[in-house]
C-alpha cells in the first residue's frame, strides 16, 4: 500500500478512535464525519495516484472514488455528511445539543465503524 494511502487511513482510524473515547455528541459526530471522509480520500488517492481534493463533502468524494455501497450505507453518509455541516456551523446551539443524544452518537459511532471498514476493505483486498 502506498504511503499516502496509508497514511490517509491512519489518520481516519485515530479520527473514529477519537470519535469513540472522547465521546462528547456533537463532537463524535463531527469525528465520525472526518473519519469516512479520509478514508474517502484514502481511496480517490488510491483510484487516482494524486492527492484528493480539499472537500469535506462525503458525496462527492465517493463519487470520485467509483464505489458502489450498499442503500444502507449510501443513506447513512448522506445524513453523516448532513449532520457534519450543522457541527461545524449551528445556528442554535442549545437545539443541536439537544438533539444530539448519546443514543443518536452511539448511533453514528456503529455505523461510522462499519463504513470505516468496508472502504477500508476494499482498499487493502
Amino acid at each position: 500500500m502506498k504511503k499516502e494511502i496509508k497514511n490517509w487511513l491512519d489518520s481516519g482510524s485515530y479520527d473514529l478512535e477519537t470519535a469513540e473515547h472522547m465521546f462528547r455528541y456533537i463532537y463524535t459526530i463531527f469525528m465520525c464525519h472526518l473519519s469516512i471522509e479520509k478514508a474517502l480520500k484514502a481511496k480517490v488517492e488510491e483510484i487516482t495516484g494524486k492527492t484528493p481534493p480539499k472537500t469535506h463533502s462525503l458525496g462527492y468524494l465517493l463519487e470520485l472514488t467509483t464505489l458502489s455501497p450498499s442503500e444502507k450505507i449510501e443513506k447513512f453518509l448522506g445524513e453523516l455528511n448532513n449532520l457534519s455541516v450543522v457541527t461545524r456551523y449551528p445556528k442554535d446551539f442549545q437545539e443541536m445539543f439537544k438533539a444530539f443524544t448519546k443514543e443518536r452518537a452511539e448511533d453514528f459511532l456503529k455505523k461510522t465503524k462499519e463504513a470505516f471498514q468496508w472502504i477500508e476493505q476494499l482498499i487493502k483486498s
